[in-house]
């Protein structure tokens, strides 16, 4: 990863440039400005690299995988649509493709001839019901919540984060991701049980 090794100082010669939202940075970066893309890189390159050690990464592979995932931000960045999203949750979207995508090459092929590698057997027809009804409840239970609501919730139980990490993807604070998660988890506990947590992680 070197075509961006050089960007850490691009633009110290010239002093400290006008403090600009990421937003603005992401435009500018889409017009092929270089400064924009080293002020970027400063800000997000490490909040990458610690959401990928956090994810189960060794230092050298998440920097190094960050660095790619900046490099996408690089390429990418014309698509970067403000309307839809702010520039933190499309960077950590590019980030937890990333993630994917390493997870997946983690895992090995499994082997043909291993004796365990046959299909599991068919449920029985109660187990099979049983776990229809539970599936339409948790999807029932989650329609109710508000949209922050079930955004938040499915982060933390589906994707696995932190509370900080789903705050950064939001770029909202870190108070407010709890409140939604504290009103969203007592909804949901008055709808499912006790049980529900388990329910949402096999969901």
């Amino acid at each position: 990863m070197t075509e961006f090794s050089d960007l850490d100082g691009a633009s110290d010669a010239a002093g400290a440039p006008a403090p600009a939202t990421d937003e603005a940075l992401l435009a500018r970066i889409a017009a092929r400005d270089r400064d924009a893309f080293a002020e970027l890189f400063r800000r997000y390159a490490g909040r990458v690299k610690g959401f990928l050690i956090r994810s189960g990464f060794p230092a050298a592979e998440a920097d190094e995988a960050a660095q790619e995932v900046m490099l996408s931000v690089w390429r990418r960045a014309d698509s970067f649509d403000p309307a839809r999203a702010g520039a933190a949750t499309w960077i950590y979207a590019v980030a937890r493709n990333r993630r994917v995508d390493m997870l997946r090459r983690r895992r090995p092929e499994p082997d043909p001839e291993d004796p365990l590698f046959r299909p599991d057997p068919d449920p029985a027809g109660e187990a099979t019901l049983a776990a229809a009804d539970r599936d339409r409840a948790v999807r029932a239970a989650l329609v109710e919540l508000t949209a922050d609501q079930a955004q938040v919730v499915r982060l933390a139980f589906y994707d696995g984060l932190s509370h900080s990490e789903i705050a950064a993807m939001l770029d909202t604070p870190l108070g407010t991701v709890k409140s939604r998660l504290r009103l969203a988890m007592t909804r949901l506990r008055g709808a499912l049980g006790p049980g529900f947590a388990a329910e949402l992680r096999d969901g």
